[in-house]
């Protein structure tokens, strides 16, 4: 049995799967926001629940948002900033008593989906996630490829490609820079885009609901947005040239996207060829804890 952990900045979600990748139990719970301890003792008291429910002992993997820095061993770059500069994997170990392996979210999805999902298969896959930021990951051959420093697949924090004069500077963005593109295509970036053109605050899903019902102005914001994702997505390209693109997040169900993007990330693209297929995940929201139990490889007997 293979335990999967997504630790989100909201909610907890805990997930056991057997050899062949199917569910054997499932539990959530709300983030312990701000409670470094606490956050620790949730997920320890998830893996207990689970093992005890189905009288298996299973290993453990857990995505979390940042990375563990291979200089301190550390947690970095993370959104749920409590997490920043803790152990999270030793801690988790202790708790359990047992090797836990920690990868960023993004990472996992592209796991999931690479293993069992929309990119089966596929030798290199790019994993975005489109929620309340927006985090990018890779997986080669089905493994995690996080770099020596922990950052491969970060094109949320690099800046949007090709910005427009009424683009630049960019939003602030918590990592301290300025126009990143989790800034502009994150849910949380289409809703501030929205409200500064529009005046109007509306959430992500409002504005994705009156899009596709026809209103003027949420078509505008959809516009733009597309367009932006294209623009991040090419430079993704040019410098990975991926196998497969994998959208998940909650911006991901929109079915616009799909057809829209490749004909826009062929005019950004160099060379302006782009075959690259962008996909839904097919886990949808459970492909990010999917992929943390499929850390393991082999469950360990």
């Amino acid at each position: 049995m293979r335990i999967g952990i997504d630790l989100g900045g909201t909610k907890i979600e805990a997930l056991a799967i057997d050899s062949a990748g199917l569910e054997v139990a499932r539990y959530r719970m709300d983030t312990p926001r701000e409670d470094y301890e606490g956050t620790v003792r949730a997920i320890a008291g998830l893996v207990k629940r689970i093992e005890e429910e189905t009288g298996q002992k299973g290993s453990v993997g857990a995505g979390v948002p940042g990375s563990v820095s291979s200089v301190t061993g550390l947690i970095k770059n993370s959104n749920s900033t409590w997490l920043n500069g803790r152990p999270l994997h030793r801690d988790l170990a202790r708790s359990l008593d047992r090797e836990v392996r920690v990868a960023n979210d993004a990472n996992c999805l592209a796991v999931s989906e690479a293993t069992d999902g929309a990119a089966a298969g596929k030798h290199v896959v790019f994993g975005v996630i489109l929620g309340t930021g927006c985090g990018g990951g890779i997986a080669v051959d089905g493994k995690v490829h996080a770099g020596p420093n922990g950052v491969a697949g970060e094109w949320g924090h690099n800046p949007l490609p090709w910005a427009r004069l009424e683009e630049y500077p960019g939003a602030d963005c918590y990592c301290g820079k300025r126009g990143c593109m989790e800034t502009w295509v994150s849910g949380t970036g289409l809703a501030r885009d929205y409200r500064e053109a529009t005046g109007d605050a509306r959430t992500a899903r409002e504005i994705v609901a009156a899009f596709e019902g026809g209103d003027r102005d949420a078509g505008a914001a959809v516009e733009r947005y597309v367009d932006r994702l294209a623009r991040g997505l090419a430079h993704v390209v040019n410098v990975l040239d991926p196998d497969a693109i994998v959208l998940g997040g909650g911006v991901s169900r929109v079915t616009y996207l799909y057809g829209e993007l490749p004909r826009r990330l062929a005019a950004y693209v160099f060379g302006r060829e782009a075959q690259t297929p962008i996909l839904q995940a097919v886990h949808g929201d459970a492909s990010g804890v999917r992929g943390a139990a499929w850390l393991w490889p082999e469950s360990p007997g």
